[in-house]
């Protein structure tokens, strides 16, 4: 029987994400693939602890109890350039940390991304920067999930959001905008555009499948009054009024929704997440990320005019080889 995926919410993860990977990328690094390979097949019993990006997949398969077994809202992927025998470690250690994840693709070196539209994947999280680009280039939606210290709380249910709008959510019509003419023109912009929707960003329908299961808890409060619902999401956003209302605008259009709002107007995002604590923060500026990314897991979208790249003149690209473990 075909398995199908289009009612799905559908994440690609690249196993440098899910799992902590710094030690098997060194030998890679230090010593080439052949000896990568060979340490991998010498530590495939040994399970690899969680990564950054653990905790998040951890409690959003955990929802799939909202519905039949044999009918998951949710489907994780694993997306990686292991080759199937260097990937064997990563499928034996999701087994043994529990993670309901059964299907892989493994590209022997190759970037997996192209594989996204088939599998109706409306995310990507990886930790190599040089793949989520590429990725996001194409027109898909990706995010470079960077290191963080904060430890998960297991005992804890409820998974927390938080998205950025603009680059985010949202293309980067107000950004170009902003960065050309100053914050007194975008301001303008947006007051006569308010009752206007945005065109969608990357992530949009990553929301949209997020609401899905929300309203799926919403059935289930209904059903059972003890239930308390365990998704939350969050808009995290440098915009305030009157900006603000093009933002709720274009949710409203979209038909999405947020729990939490807050339109903080150029206050640092970091000392709000501390209190807000989500599982996962969504932004497209890298300068907003080095605040939050020390305690929050932070993922980079490289969209738009934010992350338009600054070269020299007369420089070229540089790329240097990506460590199979890294995707």
């Amino acid at each position: 029987m075909k398995y199908e995926l289009s009612d799905r919410l559908v994440v690609g993860i690249a196993s440098s994400a899910l799992f902590e990977l710094a030690e098997s990328d060194a030998v890679f690094r230090q010593h080439g693939e052949e000896a990568y390979r060979t340490y991998q097949e010498e530590h495939a019993d040994d399970v690899l602890a969680p990564g950054v990006a653990f905790p998040f997949v951890r409690r959003l398969l955990s929802l799939n109890d909202l519905a039949d077994r044999y009918d998951p809202l949710v489907e994780v992927i694993i997306l990686s350039r292991n080759d199937p025998d260097t990937g064997l470690r990563v499928m034996r250690s999701i087994t043994a940390h529990g993670l309901p994840i059964s299907r892989a693709v493994f590209s022997q070196g190759r970037a997996p991304h192209p594989f996204m539209p088939a599998l109706n994947m409306s995310l990507f999280l990886s930790a190599d920067g040089a793949d989520v680009r590429d990725a996001v280039a194409a027109g898909l939606p990706a995010g470079h999930v960077l290191a963080t210290a904060r430890t998960d709380d297991e005992s804890d249910p409820e998974l927390r959001i938080a998205f950025d709008f603009d680059g985010v959510l949202a293309d980067d019509t107000a950004e170009r905008i902003y960065r050309a003419d100053g914050i007194d023109r975008f301001r303008a912009h947006e007051v006569r555009n308010a009752a206007t929707a945005h065109d969608p960003g990357p992530l949009r329908d990553f929301l949209a499948g997020i609401n899905r299961i929300q309203r799926r808890e919403e059935d289930r409060r209904q059903e059972e009054p003890a239930y308390r619902p365990r998704l939350r999401v969050s808009l995290v956003t440098a915009r305030d009024a009157p900006t603000h209302e093009r933002a709720l605008t274009s949710l409203k259009q979209w038909g999405l929704r947020v729990n939490d709002a807050f339109f903080l107007g150029g206050i640092d995002k970091a000392a709000v997440m501390k209190t807000l604590d989500p599982h996962i923060f969504f932004d497209d500026q890298v300068s907003h990320l080095n605040g939050t990314a020390p305690s929050t897991p932070s993922v980079h979208i490289p969209f738009g005019v934010a992350n338009a790249p600054v070269r020299e003149p007369g420089s070229g690209p540089q790329a240097g080889p990506v460590p199979p473990g890294q995707a």
